[in-house]
């Protein structure tokens, strides 16, 4: 190589000014490349406080015999954590339909992550599925926002009602595609207790018969004290309906007020609802021998309407023949 005078020298060849030179783009891809390896699934553990569910379900059968056909595809990612064990990052999912194909190592590839820098890997990972639980987004998007905090970003402008700040919170919102607003609302919904908070999930799943509370007036149910959502929870067994947003907000307001009793809770449930439609009621012992056990209310209604409907078609063509 020359110089400006003209004159030609030597560069090391171990030297990192001339692997830029004599290294092409696909040696140095490879050398930055990570590395793959198999690993006994009995040294990884689970994520802490792992936020996103694994069931197994249609979808989880499928990927488990696709493994045990193909094998894992997109290799997990693990971090060596503070005790010195493997610790998933994305790969919950793949490692149960191991464990269900009965498979003991699992491809990964392994990464320096700080605990911080793995729960915003981890959340990030997930949130790529299909469907997210509103349960899981308030768990994950309150872990990441904690880890974005711990970080140093900057967090000491404007508070938000929890205590959430308005920088961290809008950030999050955009780098999850939701406004800062949607983000502090999914957060809340920790502070519901267990039987409400699946009620909020029940909201997004296709089989209706179970009861549901949407987001916005879960959100006010949030701020009440866990005795009386305990109480609320009751009155829904027993009533079999769920509040509307602005008798959540009757509850909140009275709650806060220090006037939420029990009585009050029955009595704001008893207030028909906005274009409430009257129900018809009918104890399912009279009907249950007509269907499997364990068949969804839904099916029955659709079932019983589509008998009500061929049996008014049917008298309709008598009523046509006896002319």
């Amino acid at each position: 190589m020359a110089d400006k005078s003209g004159q030609t020298f030597e560069l090391p060849r171990g030297s990192s000014l001339a692997a830029e030179i004599f290294n092409n783009q696909q040696d140095r891809d490879a050398a930055n490349r990570e590395k793959v390896v198999e690993i006994l699934r009995s040294e990884i553990d689970s994520f802490p406080d792992h936020p996103f569910q694994v069931k197994v379900d249609e979808s989880m059968l499928a990927l488990a015999e696709s493994v045990k056909l193909y094998g894992v595809l997109v290799p997990a990612t693990v971090r060596l954590n503070e005790s010195g064990r493997y610790e998933y990052v994305a790969g919950h999912r793949r490692n149960k339909a191991c464990e269900l194909a009965g498979i003991e190592t699992i491809p990964c590839i392994v990464r320096e992550l700080s605990k911080d820098e793995a729960i915003i890997a981890m959340v990030d990972s997930n949130l790529q599925r299909e469907v997210i639980l509103p349960s899981e987004k308030a768990k994950s998007y309150k872990m990441r926002l904690d880890a974005m905090k711990r970080q140093g970003h900057r967090a000491d402008l404007t508070s938000r009602p929890v205590g959430e700040k308005l920088v961290s919170v809008d950030m999050l919102g955009e780098q999850m595609g939701e406004s800062g607003r949607q983000i502090h609302r999914f957060i809340r919904l920790n502070e519901l207790i267990p039987q409400l908070l699946d009620m909020v999930d029940n909201s997004i799943i296709r089989d209706k018969s179970e009861p549901q509370i949407a987001l916005r007036p879960a959100v006010e149910l949030s701020y009440l004290s866990k005795d009386q959502q305990k109480e609320l929870l009751e009155e829904i067994a027993a009533e079999d309906k769920t509040p509307s947003h602005e008798q959540a907000i009757k509850m909140r307001r009275l709650s806060e007020e220090g006037k939420l009793t029990e009585n009050v809770i029955h009595s704001i449930m008893q207030e028909e609802k906005p274009n409430q439609v009257e129900q018809f009621k009918m104890p399912k012992d009279r009907i249950s021998r007509f269907f499997p056990p364990d068949t969804p209310t839904q099916k029955i209604e659709e079932t019983i309407v589509r008998a009500l409907e061929m049996l008014r078609h049917k008298e309709r063509s008598r009523s046509g023949e006896a002319r």
